[in-house]
């Protein structure tokens, strides 16, 4: 019998002055993803800390909580392992002081020849779709972000 694990990820939704979202291009075993800012609860830890310890570790930012946006409500198998189902938890989320990162306007900005390559880029609110992020749930919240 095989053991069904449940992975629980918090990803960030950061909205600039000028009403744009920030995304994190990144190489994740061999693959190009678009994605959210954020990743994976590690056990002991709730999920706001585990988003503002993320935040620090991607972009060396910190980072507080506005509100919640969205909770996975439906089933959805782990894009990685067809043993773990995927509950994500998003915020909305505020700088704390000042926020420094370098961003770029080309997607997937990087040679590709790391394992786990990342940068960020800003996707203006006016235009996002569900076609600017590669995995499932994020395709739905950027969908989502439309209405804000």
């Amino acid at each position: 019998m095989q053991i069904k694990k449940f992975n629980i990820r918090v990803y960030g939704i950061l909205i600039n002055e000028k009403k744009q979202v920030l995304v994190s291009d990144e190489l994740i075993k061999g693959h190009r993803i678009t994605k959210f800012p954020g990743g994976g609860l590690e056990f002991g830890e709730g999920t706001i800390e585990c988003i503002k310890r993320e935040f620090i570790e991607e972009t060396s930012n910190e980072i507080e909580i506005v509100e919640h946006f969205y909770t996975t409500d439906y089933f959805q198998l782990s894009a990685y392992n067809s043993e773990h189902q995927i509950i994500s938890i998003y915020y909305l989320v505020k700088p704390v002081s000042t926020f420094n990162i370098t961003s770029t306007e080309k997607v997937f900005d990087f040679e590709g020849g790391k394992q786990h390559e990342q940068t960020f880029r800003w996707i203006d609110l006016k235009t996002i779709s569900e076609n600017d992020f590669t995995l499932p749930i994020d395709k739905k919240v950027g969908e989502m972000l439309k209405d804000l």
